[in-house]
């Protein structure tokens, strides 16, 4: 599957897939949502997600999903159109040197200047995007080059390389966990699967060692697992960040252990952390980059969680009760807290959770609207959960589509703000050209939340660039050619949304938010009196 913006600097690309069987082309609307479309795909497939784009404003468009695709460690190869090779170096029509403009956005960043190294070129893309710490590739793409022919072979896929640990990696972890009082399993970063997740689950039983997730990693575990303690990042329940700041040991599964997991470097304060830290990654370059581990470990999740099973747990476990008390702190973090208003975005968020099928995939971009998604729904399926951890806006509405063209038979829902949506909400378009259902919950409170929060508690009362004008989001959506629906009461919800996830075709669902409810917590009005006194 690739996903484009056509481009006639790559017209050549287009033409070769024209009538391919192998290769679906799906075509969108604007670059930055093709890009992120290719970021998902890639999210939930462990596979590279493809995209092409034009140059000039098509790659500066599209830089905003490499981004995305580097900080969440996303296999991902963007293709950019070019100038004629001829004509490089003269500042030709909307030229730009890519892999100069890309080198710091991506893990590579190259320019194919022979027609006969196309499949070098693209080889290495594939395997090095999947590799160690996987990431975004950038290949730019002369015109002239493209539509120029040579002879040449293909060259065949072959396997990724892993890092396995060693028999001295694992005994050293079990010596760690059995001389524990108080330790804890953060879990996330690249290189996950269903297996992956399979062997996590069967060790933590046995050993009964509490998981929490980095941010927007919930899909790590089942959430509904008595193991399950909650999310280390934004809006983190109090007694689990006590939990991490008092625990004596961190196993860190996969995350890089950055600035929004660790509450801005403050639930493990670097260089050198007070918790005893075994720190597993995929990347070496990643291991006491920024914390000191105490057993850094350089191996992909499939490798170190296959071995797991075969470390034996101590006949009397000292942290058990503590577990079941860090599950029983999640529960009653997790129960709604009522928040102002005739819509309650817990009650719907909770509603979603409870009523979607299993296997459903929830996407959503960035905005104060996701803490309720995060507080309040339990993911159960692998990849149940496809959001970004660069807290990118827009990216939700992309992501459904990628979803729901990966994994037609799931079920999807979008959330996404009233900012945060129309940054891409013209991939609607998109949805409804592909004849994909899926469900889009646009949480409309009239402002940029996030920013007029902080703009509350940083200059009280002084409102600025903060406050937006709306389009009526369904009649929006039916201009599509998609259903859309508004609720202005929380009652009218549920019959909405089962027939929206029955229905044949995109349903976007408007929900009249007070602006207030800014957070599951507290209110504009409280941020602003706590500022003021």
């Amino acid at each position: 599957m690739a996903f484009c913006v056509p481009g006639e600097s790559y017209l050549a690309a287009l033409d070769g897939l024209h009538g391919q069987n192998d290769i679906r082309t799906i075509v969108c609307r604007q670059e930055g949502g093709a890009a992120m479309m290719a970021d998902a795909y890639g999210k939930i497939t462990g596979r590279p997600g493809i995209a092409f784009v034009t140059r000039g404003p098509g790659a500066t468009n599209a830089s905003i999903g490499v981004h995305i695709a580097q900080q969440d460690s996303t296999p991902m190869i963007l293709f950019v159109g070019q100038a004629a090779r001829g004509m490089l170096g003269r500042e030709a029509f909307q030229e730009v040197d890519f892999p100069a403009m890309f080198g710091p956005l991506a893990k590579w960043a190259a320019e194919i200047r022979e027609t006969d190294r196309i499949p070098e070129y693209v080889s290495r893309a594939v395997h090095t995007s999947m590799s160690g710490r996987s990431g975004p590739v950038v290949l730019s793409l002369p015109e002239d080059m493209l539509s120029a022919s040579a002879d040449v072979a293909n060259i065949p896929a072959s396997p990724v390389a892993e890092a396995h640990p060693g028999q001295e990696d694992m005994e050293a972890v079990a010596q760690a966990l059995s001389n524990a009082k108080q330790p804890l399993i953060l879990a996330g970063g690249p290189g996950w699967s269903q297996q992956v997740r399979d062997d996590l689950t069967s060790f933590v039983e046995a050993w009964e060692l509490p998981v929490a997730v980095m941010f927007r990693g919930q899909y790590s575990i089942d959430n509904r697992h008595p193991n399950y303690v909650g999310l280390a990042g934004i809006g983190i329940d109090p007694a689990l960040k006590r939990h991490i700041q008092e625990a004596d040991l961190i196993l860190a599964l996969g995350p890089r252990l950055g600035e929004i997991t660790t509450g801005g470097y403050t639930l493990l304060s670097p260089p050198a952390q007070k918790q005893k830290l075994i720190h597993v990654h995929p990347g070496a370059e990643e291991l006491n980059s920024v914390y000191r581990a105490d057993i850094p470990i350089v191996a992909s999740m499939s490798s170190f969680t296959s071995k797991l099973g075969q470390l034996e747990p101590p006949k009397s476990i000292p942290w058990a009760d503590q577990t079941k008390k860090a599950r029983a702190a999640y529960e009653a973090f997790t129960k709604p807290r009522e928040t102002p208003g005739d819509v309650k975005l817990e009650q719907i968020v909770s509603h979603v959770s409870k009523t979607l099928p299993e296997d459903g995939i929830i996407t959503n971009g960035a905005g104060n609207y996701s803490g309720f998604i995060h507080r309040y729904t339990q993911y159960k399926a692998y990849r149940g959960q496809v959001a970004t951890t660069s807290g990118t806006m827009g990216y939700g509405l992309p992501a459904a589509i990628a979803a729901k063209l990966t994994a037609p038979e799931r079920k999807v829902v979008c959330y996404a703000g009233d900012g945060c949506f129309l940054m891409n909400g013209q991939e609607l378009s998109t949805a409804v050209r592909y004849d994909l259902p899926m469900v889009i919950i646009v949480v409309n409170n009239g402002m940029y939340g996030t920013i007029r929060m902080h703009q509350e508690r940083e200059y009280p009362g002084r409102i600025s660039g903060t406050e937006l004008e709306n389009p009526d989001f369904a009649a929006y959506a039916r201009s599509f050619g998609a259903n859309g629906e508004t609720i202005v009461k929380t009652e009218d919800f549920p019959d909405v949304f089962d027939a929206a996830l029955d229905a044949k075709k995109p349903t976007l669902i408007e929900l009249k938010i007070d602006p207030e409810a800014i957070t599951p917590t507290t209110t504009l009005e409280k941020i602003r009196s706590d500022a003021l006194a």
